[in-house]
């Protein structure tokens, strides 16, 4: 039986169902990764931590992280490819989606010194979330072509961009009453959690309805397991590695430029707070300018890739972080900050839809839960490699952020450079003979 998906065109009201997912999970993303609960868990959970060693409270956040980007960097591709051979991409992304909603909801209920329980929910909360990303991810080559993949990959994260700011609009909305009446972090925090997730199950509703599951099952041969298949499948297509080198590189490449990503993501506001004294509400309303920063970048980068090139445009927009960064690293002020946190969500939208459209420029056809399961593993290796090595350069710096910065400089110069090696016509001829 053909194992290609079906090549019927995709409606406009599944393009945007499958949009929706990114609406859903960002919430969780600049919630409990980026902005709210990174800062409370340094400066609640664990706060007492950091009394007698400086920098452990972050150096432990990134290593839970870190963690449960290790766990998907290693499940990922083997649940791709079972997820192609079985045809159940959307039946995983499903499973995956209650998970990580179920574990943001009991981490509301992580008190301050409850340190173990925090980093077990969040732990698993990652692991759910990056495993369905890598799953959503997966569907893009069978609704889009090689000729508007750019613009519906940027479609989809510019739309995620505002999901986050419709969560973190509404957990502003109620921090704003809960400081009013005199509440403290421990009240609002945890029902800002229970928001996420609330928020996070309504707006994934629509993909679980109208996205379509295109895949045509293959059964594995007699004796051989799903997990066999799974992994026999991983095997075969690591060794097409000679033969696709232009995808091999750029999967490195992203490891490099995502581990600066990552670390962005998941320290910005433990930065703001611990150096540039942002209160919560001045680090919700920063990360709301950079999320509409950013959905103007991944908006308007759709187009210009499908225009001028997925690599000159990826090479355009790490020029981007590289200023950004620097900016952070000589900031004096408050609004070196916001200048920099803007620029970082014009870089990170166009970074973050242009890697996943490019790598389904590059994945052959039959093989896209699989290869975007070692996308997957790609930004898993740069979450653990970016944020630990910024934890650990900041403990031993006895709590330097801005010695840690220079790490994330780093990972973006690195990439750029890796980046002009890679071919994408080449790369889209080679995918194009692997069955």
């Amino acid at each position: 039986m053909s194992s290609s998906p079906e090549k019927t065109p995709a409606s406009r009201r599944e393009i945007i169902a499958w949009a929706f997912y990114d609406f859903a999970n960002s919430g969780y993303t600049t919630v409990v990764l980026t902005t709210i609960y990174s800062a409370y868990f340094v400066g609640v959970v664990a706060t007492e931590l950091d009394s007698g060693q400086p920098g452990a409270a972050t150096l432990l956040w990134t290593l839970a992280i870190s963690a449960a980007n290790l766990i998907v960097l290693v499940s990922g591709p083997i649940i791709g490819a079972i997820a192609d051979f079985r045809a159940s991409k959307k039946h995983f992304l499903l499973l995956s989606s209650i998970l990580c909603i179920a574990s943001t909801a009991m981490l509301a209920g992580a008190a301050p010194g409850q340190v173990a329980l925090a980093v077990v929910l969040v732990t698993i909360s990652s692991v759910a979330f990056a495993s369905g990303e890598n799953l959503i991810a997966a569907f893009l080559p069978e609704i889009a072509s090689s000729d508007n993949m750019g613009r519906i990959s940027g479609y989809g994260w510019s739309l995620g961009y505002f999901g986050g700011l419709l969560t973190l609009g509404c957990c502003l909305a109620y921090i704003n009453y809960a400081t009013g009446q005199g509440l403290a972090a421990d009240h609002y925090v945890p029902v800002c959690l229970v928001l996420t997730a609330v928020i996070f199950a309504i707006t994934a509703t629509p993909t679980f309805l109208w996205l379509r599951e295109r895949a045509v099952p293959r059964p594995p041969a007699a004796g051989i397991t799903w997990l066999g298949a799974g992994l026999a499948q991983v095997k075969h297509t690591l060794g097409h590695a000679r033969n696709l080198p232009d995808l091999f590189r750029f999967l490195l490449c992203i490891i490099l430029f995502q581990a600066g990503v990552a670390t962005v993501v998941v320290i910005a506001a433990i930065y703001a707070q611990e150096v540039m004294q942002f209160n919560s509400q001045q680090l919700i309303v920063l990360i709301m300018v950079v999320n509409l920063t950013a959905a103007v970048g991944a908006f308007l980068f759709g187009f210009m890739q499908d225009h001028f090139g997925s690599v000159n445009s990826l090479a355009g927009a790490l020029l981007v972080w590289i200023a950004a960064i620097a900016v952070a690293l000589q900031a004096e002020s408050q609004t070196d900050v916001w200048l920099a946190g803007n620029l970082i969500g014009l870089a990170m939208g166009a970074t973050q839809a242009g890697g996943r459209a490019l790598i389904g420029q590059l994945t052959p056809p039959s093989h896209n839960g699989e290869i975007f399961g070692l996308w997957g593993l790609a930004n898993r290796s740069a979450a653990i490699i970016g944020p630990i090595s910024y934890g650990l350069i900041n403990r031993i710096g006895g709590g330097d952020h801005q010695l840690s910065l220079i790490s994330t400089l780093t990972f973006f110069v690195a990439g750029l450079l890796l980046l002009f090696t890679v071919n994408e016509q080449r790369g889209q001829a080679a995918a194009k003979n692997i069955s």
